[in-house]
């Protein structure tokens, strides 16, 4: 049995193919329409899946979108009727489009999925990230946390997971939610809701929490199970077109920052006190899930779950034994979900569960390139290369690595999520002082004050984190341990907001934050074959088992899916080396691209 799974118009659209329950492709459309967080029917992506699967339009059974939008609709008039007049603007200008699209979504769907045998199907919001991350986890039985800004009107909730079956515990609605109040913050500091979440995280160890108090006492009131209220009179969401008002900047006392300006000090502060706020809630609303579904796991879900510094420090007080956290545990992962519902909840088909071994392949579910047409693409465009040998490519790309080259490295699948595993990543030696900084300026073109994440081997994370256990998916932070850190000096500890960056603060400095963390990816040799060697050849030469993993895009682009993009971005930056599969480009070979002066116009920065 084939089934579709589609999530689409809200924010990173994507499709997953089933097959036998079976997930055999999962991709968002952006990578293919080369527009981030493109939301529209993923029409790209599909024809991918079938191209790259061989399964027709006619051989499909389910297509199943990830949300019920007549539900969704009751929300936002029901929402504009309590609220009333307020929010007239706002309920005005999203009216036409559902007026015109997502009220007929069953026909659009049929029209644009174009299987004429498939039953049409919809699954709720929660109900699709539920089952994305309990589902393809370890566990045959779990209890799982979603939490998000908002589904139809979920924005918590609390399942527990059994075998092919789940059931809701407890839900938050809307409203009230912690996706959304962690979001006023991302547009109260000048970054973009739904892309700059992680942005704010990672700005949040530059400042001090010296604003939690006041955000406890006036923005949100959290009870002792994690249940929490928004004090609505203070956003914007609900009624506007905006996250806040002035009511925000009179709290505070701080203009909100507009975006691409320089930061203040008060963004960075601001930043600690909403992480140390989300941290505390979290806990809250685990040990709740803990007493209402006992178990020793947890699987997490929903764009909350993106937080990999909370998650870290989830996972570390051991509530829970295990934590799985779906690896697109935004809106993308929704379609993994939907489909993944109807196969094993509505179908009534069983779980094949393997202790410690997720269903998900490393998340590598996207589309491949064989050599053959990597060779093709750049004989065709005249581009010179070196083919190596397979077995010989680790050792060189490691060789380059200890050179201190930066290398854009694509080879197997393509990652299903936002992170880059290896697949389609910038790689670079992690024991670099300016590395992070090199990288952040001239090659990504984004803040400075970003961190990279490292990539290691699985058995040594032990070694050099304070928590021995894998991060396949990039979704959890580590501090590394005393030993490997260096000492400051007097100047040092004085040093205080973005000045922080400039220390070096452990043997490997281009992968740790100002707080001795770092969002941890570890790589497992059956998994990732081919990057495990690349960084077992550059511990075998170097001592160090750890490099620079960050994803191979530039700001404002979605990460690069083809070799043809893979390419493009290699010219546009100050990329070194390019490695497509075991074909090298040494950038002094490249002749400069034509016509493309302008090619930071076609993103928008965010």
């Amino acid at each position: 049995m084939i089934i579709l799974g589609i999530s689409a118009f809200y924010h990173d659209s994507a499709v997953c193919l089933l097959k036998d329950g079976e997930i055999v492709f999962a991709a968002q459309e952006e990578r293919f329409s080369r527009k981030k967080h493109d939301e529209g029917f993923p029409e790209k992506a599909l024809q991918a899946a079938l191209a790259y699967t061989g399964i027709s339009r006619d051989a499909i059974d389910y297509v199943v979108f990830y949300e019920k939008p007549f539900v969704k609709f009751d929300r936002l008039v029901s929402t504009y009727m309590q609220f009333a007049p307020a929010g007239l603007a706002s309920f005005l200008k999203v009216l036409p489009v559902w007026a015109k699209e997502k009220l007929f979504m069953k026909e659009i769907i049929r029209e644009k999925a174009a299987a004429p045998n498939a039953e049409i199907a919809f699954t709720t919001h929660h109900e699709s990230h539920i089952a994305s991350a309990f589902y393809p986890s370890p566990f045959a039985e779990a209890a799982v946390i979603t939490v998000d800004g908002v589904g139809e009107w979920d924005t918590l909730t609390i399942a527990r997971g059994q075998g092919r079956d789940f059931e809701v515990l407890k839900r938050i609605t809307f409203p009230h939610s912690l996706g959304l109040l962690y979001s006023a913050f991302t547009y109260y500091t000048g970054f973009k809701v739904n892309s700059g979440e992680y942005k704010l995280m990672g700005l949040a160890p530059y400042g001090e929490p010296i604003y939690r108090d006041l955000i406890l006492r006036h923005l949100v009131d959290v009870k002792d199970d994690g249940s929490f209220r928004l004090n609505l009179k203070y956003f914007n969401y609900h009624t506007g077109l905006t996250m806040t008002d002035g009511r925000f900047e009179r709290l505070f006392g701080i203009k909100r920052r507009i975006p691409e300006t320089p930061l203040r000090q008060e963004d960075m502060d601001l930043a600690a006190s909403i992480q140390a706020v989300l941290e505390e809630i979290m806990e809250k609303l685990v040990r709740t899930a803990k007493r209402l579904a006992p178990s020793d796991n947890l699987c997490l879900a929903g764009g909350v779950a993106l937080n990999c510094v909370a998650n870290g420090k989830i996972l570390k007080k051991q509530i829970f034994k295990n934590v799985w956290i779906q690896p697109a545990a935004g809106d993308a992962g929704g379609a993994l979900g939907a489909a993944l519902r109807v196969w094993h909840k509505q179908l009534g088909n069983e779980r094949r569960v393997v202790p410690g071994r997720d269903g998900q392949r490393g998340s590598f579910l996207g589309p491949d390139y064989s050599p053959e047409q990597i060779r093709k693409f750049l004989d065709g465009h005249h581009i010179k290369y070196t083919e190596v040998p397979a077995a010989e490519a680790p050792r060189k790309v490691a060789g380059l690595i200890n050179d201190h080259k930066v290398i854009g490295f694509f080879q197997g699948r393509m990652e299903f999520g936002p992170r880059a595993l290896g697949g389609r990543s910038i790689i670079g030696d992690a024991r670099s002082e300016k590395m992070q900084s090199l990288m952040n300026q001239k090659i990504k073109f984004r803040e400075s004050f970003r961190p990279f994440a490292p990539s290691m081997l699985e058995e040594q994370v032990g070694e050099y984190f304070d928590f021995d256990a894998p991060s396949p998916y990039m979704l959890l932070v580590y501090d590394i341990r005393e030993k490997y850190r260096c000492q400051f000096s007097v100047e040092d500890r004085k040093r205080q907001g973005i000045d922080k960056l400039y220390i070096k603060r452990s043997v490997v400095p281009a992968i740790t934050h100002v707080d001795f963390s770092a969002r941890l990816h570890t790589v497992n040799r059956e998994v990732s074959p081919y990057y495990y060697a690349v960084i077992e050849e550059f511990h075998k030469l170097t001592g160090c088992p750890i490099i620079i993993n960050t994803s191979f895009n530039v700001r404002g682009e979605p990460i690069v899916n083809s070799p043809e993009d893979a390419y493009r971005c290699f010219m546009r930056t100050n990329i070194d080396y390019l490695v497509l599969e075991n074909f090298f480009l040494d950038k002094r070979d490249m002749e400069a691209l034509q016509g493309d002066s302008d090619w930071k116009k076609e993103f928008q920065l965010d």
